[in-house]
């Protein structure tokens, strides 16, 4: 229980809260909250749990709601016998095995209530939702349990075809301006150090990079948050002038891993660790190999607390072990196959220009294929490709075109290569015909 007592005087509530004298007294003289007790010289004297709760509207406030709106939150949760303080505090040794459950199932609701309007194109009432959520939670664990999953699942809805890319683009607006709000409201850090956070180049995913930024930022680490579709070509400058003893780095796709593998080179050069983590180093374990730096893990939670464990420690990182690079072969066909790209896709064109439904499509198909391969030859292993792509066929599909288009595409993208390409291009060529014949 939080301490009731009168022990505070204003000068440290102010402190304590970073609330104005007048806001404070603004809100006891319209809403009744806090009710601080007199001294015998009628100075104002405040509990701790008087404290928690000027941080808790504060809060309440920075995600959106006004001070009326906040106050009435408060009420409404003390008349259906909840304690809105009772979340953020550490769990009573009497609580019953059948709390986590009907915590569960509370935040259950919450997603599919703020997937339900976001799906509705329902701003207000996805806010709403939200606001409620943090009222009652602590950040993290709407972060982890309501929002994360809320996104994968309306990724896998639209990869189902039951789910728009404008809704998509939607929710996924909806939870990153949100994040933003939370992270501008978040303490000043306190802690020494900095942490460079950013997407590698083609990267526009932010979402895991920012709750894995506002967690930190909430803990008193200094961030220096980049966003999206960062360019290695800039960033030595950036280096230079921060000095950060950590950079985060996240990938969600093949193409963006290699990116990521350039922007590694170069932070190897200034001498700054990097760690890093993504989707695509979850489904393709191999993929950490290959970059020089430290996995973060596959959740976003464990990402978190290795962070704070680097950062709190005398030594943070153990040396880089040795990664594998691509070998010549691969890097000559990388090159190769850059050289002959255009001439392949024409080729490609050409073949299939009888097959009307995927020509409208064929510019992007080719581009997205070609920065897989490219992306692949890079990280020196084609067979990086085999589990990466399921775009390709989720794209026909969406499309409603038939599912034979996908073979008939691969088929012409390998004669074609097989006539642009020599013996600088074997990896690739060996790999198409392996793939094309499995597809």
């Amino acid at each position: 229980m939080l301490d009731e007592a009168p022990s505070f005087n204003l000068k440290v509530v102010v402190r304590e809260t970073g609330l104005a004298p007048d806001t404070l007294r603004a809100w006891e003289r319209r809403y009744g909250m806090p009710r601080p007790e007199r001294s015998a010289g009628q100075h104002r004297l405040y509990s701790q749990r008087d404290i928690e709760t000027l941080k808790w509207l504060s809060a309440r406030q920075k995600e959106g709601l006004s001070i009326s709106r906040a106050v009435e939150l408060w009420r409404k949760l003390q008349a259906e016998g909840q304690d809105p303080l009772q979340p953020v505090l550490p769990a009573a040794p009497e609580v019953t095995a059948t709390t986590p459950a009907a915590a569960g199932e509370a935040l259950n609701r919450l997603r599919q209530e703020w997937l339900s309007a976001g799906l509705a194109f329902d701003e207000v009432q996805a806010d709403q939702v939200l606001s409620q959520a943090f009222a009652l939670y602590p950040v993290e664990t709407v972060c982890f349990e309501v929002l994360q999953p809320g996104l994968a699942a309306i990724g896998q809805g639209w990869y189902r075809g039951e789910v728009t890319i404008q809704q998509e683009h939607f929710i996924s607006e909806l939870a990153v301006r949100r994040l933003e709000t939370l992270l501008a409201a978040a303490p000043p850090p306190l802690r020494p150090g900095r942490i460079l956070v950013a997407c590698p180049p083609e990267e526009e995913h932010v979402f895991s990079l920012l709750v894995l930024t506002l967690c930190l930022r909430r803990r008193g680490w200094e961030i220096l948050y980049l966003g999206a579709n960062v360019p290695a070509n800039r960033i030595e400058e950036t280096l230079n002038s921060t000095q950060p003893q950590l950079a985060l780095m996240a990938a969600q796709h093949l193409p963006t891993a290699a990116t990521l593998l350039e922007m590694s080179e170069v932070f190897q050069t200034a001498r700054l660790p990097l760690a890093y983590g993504g989707l695509i180093f979850n489904r393709i374990p191999a993929l950490r190999r290959r970059i020089p730096g430290y996995f973060l893990g596959e959740q976003l939670p464990q990402a978190v607390a290795q962070v704070e464990q680097w950062l709190r420690a005398v030594n943070p990182l153990r040396p880089v072990g040795e990664t594998e690079t691509a070998t010549p072969a691969y890097r000559q066909a990388l090159n190769h196959y850059q050289e002959q790209r255009g001439m392949i896709e024409a080729r490609v064109w050409q073949e299939l220009r009888p097959t009307n439904g995927l020509l409208p499509l064929l510019p992007r198909i080719n581009r997205y294929f070609a920065q897989y391969l490219s992306a692949a030859l890079t990280l020196g292993d084609l067979n990086f490709l085999n589990q990466d792509l399921g775009w390709l066929e989720e794209l026909l599909r969406y499309h409603t075109l038939s599912s034979e288009m996908m073979p008939r595409y691969l088929r012409f993208y390998r004669l074609a290569a097989e006539t642009c390409l020599d013996q600088r291009g074997a990896p690739l060529l060996a790999w198409l015909a392996q793939f094309a014949a499995q597809v």
